[in-house]
């Protein structure tokens, strides 16, 4: 089959599956979760065959970490569906009705977007995430994954798709793409495919931001920002700063730079570097930085970097304006928190950081559409239309105007013989 004739399929799939009840999808979210379980052990082993095949090719660590796929992150993605199963459909949702006049009714309901291509690297639980979450909102899938994650990704998809179907989904709902041949193709295909969601590193977000006529939904970098304020309890902002940093570093919600008050940076500092090494973390910092820990020099490449890694670039500022502007300055508008005691100074932060995802006094890596509750996520989005952040059921649907009369026409409100009321209704689509 020709990727050309793949992708027609899955669009006209998605027609139909824009169709289902709710009790239909939530049946085969059901099904889908059930058969994970019931295959783990085939899961688990086609994982262990693509770490192995990674580690003879020298895959990066980092990217090594977000391949596995053990018992523990299968069960983690299985509780998402059944949370996902819990969640309101987002679809035939009424956002607007208004009466027009009298007889004639618009209707402002979502729907679903359509036909979403998927292109990710390394992290098999993206598939089961990004899957779910579309057969949740009513959309066909077109998925891409890594070639480092080719049997998992294989194994995951076929019980997937296969268990959908046997719930009553229609055919060809979701498809798996293998060669990079078929990513050049899927980004010609703007007539079958409605939204792309890339994720994976900077230069390869970018590379099909700037290769295809789809719209893209996504971000580049993750550069998230630790603040530690004057007014913050130091012993709070040790702990935080150490989750952000090390609780899983392979993830674009961990941070990569911490800014800390000039005021407390000499008390702070040293503690917390303690803390980090003892995590393994690699600490570089300004010239300030340096007159009070012994680290090495942070460049201004540093405070443009994505490590993905066990490395943290720290800065001393003069103040809390110095440091929003550091954030806006190299940030990539991903997620950013500060830890203080000021209420002005939180609010102050939280309204001025150009960021999708602003924190108060905790880790930058709640930014996710599980902790949010979102049942899980298919990415975050930078993006300042349609969705931003942690993208889940909401940033997956689009709507529709419904317009309800009784044999109206133009020509009557053209001629001036009627007139719009142009009222709101309070009810529902019917």
């Amino acid at each position: 089959m020709s990727m050309e004739q793949l992708a027609r399929g899955v669009k006209e799939a998605s027609i139909k599956l824009a169709a289902a009840e709710p009790e239909q999808k939530n049946h085969a979210l059901e099904r889908i979760a059930a058969s994970l379980q019931e295959r783990k052990a085939e899961i688990v082993a086609a994982n262990q065959q693509d770490l192995e095949r990674s580690q003879q090719e020298n895959v990066a660590p980092p990217l090594l970490k977000r391949l596995r796929f053990d018992e523990e992150k299968i069960t983690d993605a299985v509780d998402g569906i059944y949370s996902l199963v819990k969640l309101e459909d987002p679809v035939g949702k009424t956002m607007l009705s208004n009466e027009l006049d009298q007889g004639l009714e618009l209707y402002k309901v979502t729907c679903p977007i359509g036909v979403i291509g998927v292109i990710f690297e390394s992290r098999p639980d993206a598939l089961v995430q990004i899957s779910t979450l579309c057969l949740k909102s009513g959309n066909s899938v077109l998925l891409k994954g890594g070639s480092e994650a080719m049997e998992t990704n294989r194994i995951l998809a076929e019980i997937i798709i296969s268990a959908a179907q046997e719930a009553g989904m229609p055919a060809n709902w979701a498809a798996l793409l293998e060669t990079r041949a078929d990513v050049s193709e899927m980004l010609k295909m703007d007539e079958y495919i409605d939204l792309l969601i890339p994720r994976g590193s900077n230069d390869f977000v970018r590379y099909i931001m700037d290769n295809s006529r789809i719209p893209v939904l996504g971000h580049a970098d993750g550069i998230c920002h630790c603040y530690v304020d004057q007014d913050a309890d130091l012993e709070m902002a040790g702990n935080v700063v150490v989750d952000s940093k090390t609780q899983y570093v392979a993830v674009c919600n961990a941070a990569e730079t911490l800014l800390v008050h000039q005021g407390v940076a000499p008390d702070f500092l040293p503690e917390v570097k303690k803390r980090l090494e003892d995590q393994n973390v690699e600490l570089v910092g300004c010239a300030k930085t340096r007159e009070i820990i012994p680290v090495g020099a942070a460049t201004e490449e540093d405070w443009k970097t994505e490590y993905l890694d066990y490395k943290l670039s720290v800065k001393v500022v003069s103040g809390l304006e110095e440091a929003v502007d550091h954030i806006n300055t190299y940030g990539s508008g991903h997620t950013d928190t500060i830890i203080t005691g000021g209420k002005e100074n939180a609010a102050y932060f939280m309204n001025y950081v150009d960021s999708g995802n602003v924190f108060w006094n905790c880790s930058t890596r709640f930014s996710d559409g599980f902790r949010y509750g979102f049942g899980a996520e298919v990415g975050i989005s930078t993006n300042k239309i349609h969705a931003r952040g942690p993208v889940g059921l909401d940033g997956l649907v689009i709507y529709k105007y419904k317009l309800i009369g009784r044999g109206q026409i133009v020509e009557d409100y053209a001629n001036r013989s009627k007139v719009f009321t142009h009222k709101k209704l309070d009810k529902d689509y019917p």
